[in-house]
């Protein structure tokens, strides 16, 4: 589906909230078809920016207590945080994109 790493409940902390760069988190499920339509985006952002964003996937169905801290209510939603803060977040599958324009400052 996503070349992206996962992260969980128990690592959101240390991998997202304490990184020293600005970490975009993809909330996700299996039976979601545009997450399908939006994990190959996020591979291409990632391999032209992964050197300033670190960018991560969570499963909402295998880790349910991230999401509902953030108010995660629809999929997909991407989270970018920066400095253990919420700075921006895009729900719905957009096109690249878009999805640059929302991450303008932030990569």
């Amino acid at each position: 589906m996503s070349n992206l790493s996962a992260v969980t409940d128990v690592t959101f902390d240390a991998e997202v909230l304490k990184s020293d760069k600005p970490v975009l988190v993809d909330f996700w499920a299996e039976w979601c078809g545009p997450c399908r339509q939006v994990a190959p985006i996020l591979d291409q952002i990632a391999g032209e920016h992964g050197d300033k964003m670190t960018f991560l996937k969570m499963n909402v169905d295998e880790n349910p207590v991230t999401p509902a801290q953030y108010r995660v209510t629809g999929i997909p939603t991407i989270n970018v945080y920066s400095g253990g803060e919420l700075v921006k977040s895009i729900v719905g599958a957009k096109p690249k994109s878009m999805i640059l324009k929302e991450l303008e400052g932030l990569i």
